[in-house]
């Protein structure tokens, strides 16, 4: 066990554990035109994909500038390479984007999740300020304060997704 581990709670290590295993078995399920999107990405952001077209274009334009006079131009205006290049970037970018888009609906998923947890978070600790009031009622601890107040109500999951869309429609409409 690494140093960091040992320093871990168990909880802790073992939520790690689960959540890297979840990825994994979504990623093992994912359709295969998503992997294959997703690899074709992780590629082409890659040193070796640059390192390929440094090449790959770099020999193109040498050769048909004429400066290897042992290899004949084939493509003397740049137009192929230019079409080539057009071509690429095309399916490139749907394949990024496709990969972005799957993204975007995992990062969603953690979004919603982390919602959750914050809400359910929320539900308890406003229990827990309402025991800690009961607690310092009976010791006669006076706790006054308006902020410890507002602690003792729930919140409402449904009412803040509500102002939360409405701030958002009045942001939409401002624009």
């Amino acid at each position: 066990m690494k140093a960091p581990d040992r320093e871990m709670a168990a909880a802790l290590r073992e939520n790690i554990a689960n959540l890297t295993a979840r990825q994994q078995a979504e990623a093992e399920k994912a359709p295969l035109s998503d992997r294959i999107a997703d690899r074709i990405t992780a590629f082409t952001g890659s040193m070796v994909f640059v390192a390929l077209h440094l090449v790959i274009f770099g020999s193109w334009i040498v050769i048909n500038l004429g400066w290897l006079p042992i290899v004949r131009p084939f493509d003397p205006s740049f137009v192929v390479l230019a079409m080539v290049a057009s071509v690429e970037a095309i399916f490139l970018s749907t394949f990024v984007l496709i990969s972005q888009n799957r993204m975007a609906a995992m990062a969603d998923r953690r979004a919603d999740l982390d919602l959750h947890v914050n809400l359910l978070t929320e539900h308890e600790l406003t229990k827990l300020a309402s025991i800690v009031s009961r607690i310092a009622e009976r010791l006669g601890v006076d706790v006054t304060d308006p902020q410890f107040e507002e602690i003792h109500k729930d919140v409402e999951p449904t009412q803040v997704l509500d102002a939360l869309d409405e701030r958002r429609r009045e942001q939409t409409l401002k624009r």
